[in-house]
This record gives C-alpha cells, structure tokens and sequence, in this order.
C-alpha cells in the first residue's frame, strides 16, 4: 500500500522503534493532539467528540496539529481516535460525556444479562464499522507528506472489558472485579473475542497507512500480579503474536509494535517477552531500574515523564529530563529509549511548556563533543 504516500522523510522513530542505534532519541506524547491546544477547540467547534472521531477530515486536522505546532521537535503523528471505537463496533453504545468522560448508558452487567450471549455470537465486521478510522489514517498519510511517521493503536482488551462492564471511568472497579472473580470463564471468552478485534483492527490501519501501532492497557494497574497474568498478559501476547501473522496473509510487512501496560510495574519483565518491539513505561518506573529489567533482551522502552511536571517550572522540567537522559543512559547506548510522558497529556497544560520539555531533551541528547 506504501506507493500511494509520499516519502517518509523523517524515520528517526521507526528505526529506534527496531532497536538500531540513532542519532538521538526520537520524541513524541500520548495525547499530543488534544484539548490543551487551543487549536483543537477551534477545529473541534461545538462537535460531539465521536463525531470528530468519525470525521477523517477533522480527525486528521487534529492529528496534524501537534505535527505543525511543534515542527522539528516531535518524531511522530498518533491518529486522533478513542479506545472505544471497538465497544461501538461491538453494537454497545458510547456517549462522551462534558467534564465527565465516557458513558455506556447500558453496560455489560452479568454472562447473564442477555447481552452478553448477543455480544459473543454477533459476528463484528472492523472493516465496515471502522472504515471511518482507516480513512482518517490514509488521509493523514497523505497531507503528512512524509514529515514523520503515523501511528495507529487500539485500546488493550483487559482496559476494553473494564469500560464495557463498569460503563465508564471508575475507581473501585467493583463491576470488572466481580467479573473475573466470579465469572472467570466468560471472562476469558469476552476477552479472547476481543483480542481477535483488535488484531484485525490493527492490520486494518497497518493497511490504511499505519506505520507503527500501539496497545493501550490503561487500566492494567488495577490488576494483581496473578490476575494480570490471567486477564491481560495471554490477550496481549496472542496480539503481538497474531497481528504480524495477519499482515502477512494480507501481503503487508510487519510493523513496530508497542505494548503499554500502565500502572503494571511488575509486569515489565513479561512485557519484555510478550513479543513486541517497544514497552511503555507509566512514570512510576525509575528509568535506570527499568533498564536494569529489560537487560539484554532487544527491547526497546518509551517513556517515561510524569506529565504532570508541565505543570512545573522550567527548572523542574529540565530536572526530570536530565533523570531521563541519565536513567536510560542515553548517552552510553544511543539506543532504546523512544521519548514519551509516562501516560497522555493532562488538561490546562500550557502548549509552551510542552514545547520547553521538546527542547530539553534535543538539547540534553547532543552527542557530547
């Protein structure tokens, strides 16, 4: 499909990505494309968030907008979407909701609600009820021109099952609990059905022009060491494993491939071996003991600033860059290290200050004289 997209002209990020050693470390933050850019309100208008989603003209608008603001700084574009585009997909419903986030107005309660038994057998077609995604990608490819690379990514399907049974952001997580410690089997099968999605979801951006892709297991923390090796690891591991697979039967090369499973911290080892090329770290990682983990395995680590610094002064954010530069020893390897927060972008942020955090690490990463 490349041939139809111009030259990638920057591909600092997919050469790191594969483990070779660079020149400096690429940059880039979840994100990036977001309401603290006062741009992305004034593209956004008075739109519902999913029907920016699902407009690929004003998706890949936003997507640009980091790309343009932050010119030479940054080293990718991540296309501007949501997690629960599978949960739609899947025939539930998805509201945003002002100041308060997603909303399922009729979750997932029990294997025996009925809706359950629909889920498990509707067969789920991502090419048709996400074309509108794919299209926001190639679009991008195409007006990217090639200045960096474009990643694509789906939501993990443990962090996918929290949303769909709880119905929305939680602290207690009473609903997803009472899932897998009661009903563990059905458990398993909803996630199994899941991991399939978002294998053909993954291959099907890779198609549309996704360079890279991403798996956000953002709720991962909330699972016990046991219980993530049950609920989230085989999911995880079965999409490292069957997306490049995939690929191949669609005549397409495998991709970069990064597994973020945030809050998890005991989990690095296992995500060391789960089968993709990038781990990344939430900002509870120290970045030298984490390199210390990962130890001679080809992996390469992407993180891992609290994002909550940009709320900081200068000094503290040149601070927590120096600890970066120095943790994952950037200047002894000059290599494995993809440049990131330790999770997206937090409101109010000042759009300058995330540019200061740019700058900082260019000039923090020279090759010393």
């Amino acid at each position: 499909m490349d041939h139809q997209f111009p030259t990638l002209k920057n591909d600092l990020l997919l050469r790191a990505a594969r483990g070779e050693t660079v020149e400096r470390p690429p940059i880039w933050v979840m994100r990036q494309a977001g309401r603290y850019l006062p741009e992305y309100h004034e593209a956004k208008g008075g739109r519902d968030f999913f029907e920016v989603c699902r407009d690929p003209e004003i998706a890949s608008t936003l997507t640009l907008q980091p790309i343009e603001r932050y010119a030479g700084l940054i080293d990718a574009a991540i296309i501007f979407s949501d997690i629960l585009v599978i949960p739609q997909a899947m025939g539930m419903t998805v509201e945003m909701v002002d100041k308060k986030g997603p909303h399922f107005p009729d979750p997932l309660r029990s294997p025996s609600d009925g809706q359950y038994a629909e889920l498990m057998k509707r067969h789920v077609d991502v090419s048709k009820e996400l074309d509108y995604v794919y299209k926001a990608i190639t679009l991008t490819r195409k007006k990217l021109d090639g200045r960096v690379p474009l990643f694509g990514f789906t939501g993990a399907p443990w962090t996918l099952l929290c949303y769909m049974v709880e119905g929305g952001g939680t602290k207690l997580f009473k609903e997803v609990k009472t899932w897998i410690y009661k009903y563990p089997e059905e458990t398993k099968a909803l996630l199994q059905k899941i991991s399939e999605l978002c294998v053909e979801y993954l291959a099907l951006q890779v198609k549309a022009g996704a360079q890279i892709v991403q798996v956000f297991d953002s709720w991962a923390g909330e699972l016990s060491p046991s219980s993530f090796k049950t609920f989230s690891q085989p999911y995880l591991t079965y999409i490292a494993k069957h997306l490049p697979l995939r690929l191949k039967e669609m005549g397409l090369e495998p991709v970069p491939m990064v597994v973020f499973p945030k809050g998890a911290w005991y989990a690095l080892d296992a995500a060391c071996d789960m089968g993709y090329n990038v781990v990344g770290l939430d900002w509870l990682h120290d970045p030298a003991e984490a390199v210390k983990i990962v130890g001679d395995r080809p992996m390469v680590i992407q993180g891992n600033a609290d994002p909550g610094v940009l709320y900081g002064s200068h000094e503290a954010i040149t601070k927590v860059v120096e600890e970066m530069v120095q943790g994952f020893d950037w200047h002894g390897r000059h290599k494995g290290w993809i440049v990131n927060l330790g999770h997206g972008i937090t409101p109010f942020v000042n759009p300058d200050d995330l540019k200061f955090f740019f700058e900082e690490i260019h000039r923090l990463t020279k090759a010393k004289a």
